[in-house]
């Protein structure tokens, strides 16, 4: 087999890789709890790519991710429930649909992007979701069998926040769907003693040495955190990333001050370690420490 520029080929490949008896043992061995994993991984690496403004990375990238878009449609294809084409034609439509001032007819072009049109479209989708459900001889990707009642019980305001989102987005993104029914701070004190308050609660669960309530007041601080961030308008996964990358930067001045020198990180004492780091800061322009 040849690789191609053609989507086709892709999916010949998929299938090949999941056919009975003559497929690749690991392929055949996954399913869609094992293989999401890598799906998000891939992501990440295409954002990576495009932080470090490299293209021939992002190119590489971009086909791993379309590779795990492939592999779903696969998994679901064996089990009847939708092919790539299904997929296709989905966000194709949903394209379409919600651009009606591009691909509509000549008045809906004129009209532009109406006011209140976008709300219109998500809540006709939605309709038809519901629809799909009733109609679906099962919506569960393990194969359990869900009725479209127990589905639909379950969409609570918070619900369409997608909880595999990494954890300061998901607080993010909570707590701003939150804030659309008026459940929000409306200045920032309260935020700031409120993240005292939880400090305070930290400092007790650690001095009790009890490890799950250290984890559950650790994780109600950072709620907290994202809260002020997301009051201040500051993107708390992109300033932490933003954090990370100073703090590798100033922690590789540190290695190589010390190769200069013919050493190494586990030959150094903390203190000739810190004294490195300062000289990073000084070099850096100064600013807080990043650990």
């Amino acid at each position: 087999m040849e690789p191609a520029r053609d989507i086709s080929r892709l999916i010949e490949i998929m299938a090949a890789l999941r056919a009975p008896v003559t497929g690749c043992p690991w392929d055949l061995d996954q399913d869609f709890a094992t293989i999401a994993p890598y799906t998000v991984e891939e992501a990440y690496e295409v954002a990576d790519a495009i932080e470090r403004d490299d293209a021939i990375d992002l190119k590489e990238e971009l086909g791993d991710l379309l590779l795990q878009v492939v592999y779903h449609a696969r998994l679901a294809e064996e089990r009847g429930l939708f092919s790539f084409e299904d997929v296709v034609e989905t966000i194709t439509r949903k394209m379409i649909r919600r651009h009606p001032h591009v691909f509509g007819d000549a008045v809906a072009r004129s009209a532009g992007s109406a006011k209140g049109q976008w709300e219109r479209i998500k809540a006709e989708e939605k309709a038809e979701r519901r629809k799909a459900r009733e109609n679906a001889a099962t919506t569960r990707l393990s194969g359990a069998v869900e009725t479209a009642d127990a589905a639909e019980a379950g969409a609570r305001h918070l619900d369409g926040v997608p909880s595999a989102l990494p954890a300061l987005t998901l607080a993010l993104k909570i707590q701003a769907k939150a804030a659309v029914v008026g459940f929000d701070w409306d200045r920032p004190e309260p935020i700031l003693a409120k993240i005292e308050e939880e400090i305070g609660e930290l400092a007790e669960a650690v001095a009790g040495a009890d490890p799950d309530a250290t984890e559950a007041e650790m994780g109600d601080l950072l709620f907290s955190v994202v809260n002020l961030a997301r009051y201040h308008r500051v993107d708390p996964e992109k300033a932490l990333r933003r954090c990370v990358r100073k703090f590798r930067d100033r922690f590789g001045f540190i290695e190589d001050g010390l190769a200069a020198d013919g050493r190494t990180l586990e030959g150094a004492s903390l203190d000739e370690m810190e004294a490195l780091w300062v000289a990073a800061k000084m070099r850096g322009g100064g600013g807080g420490t990043a650990g």
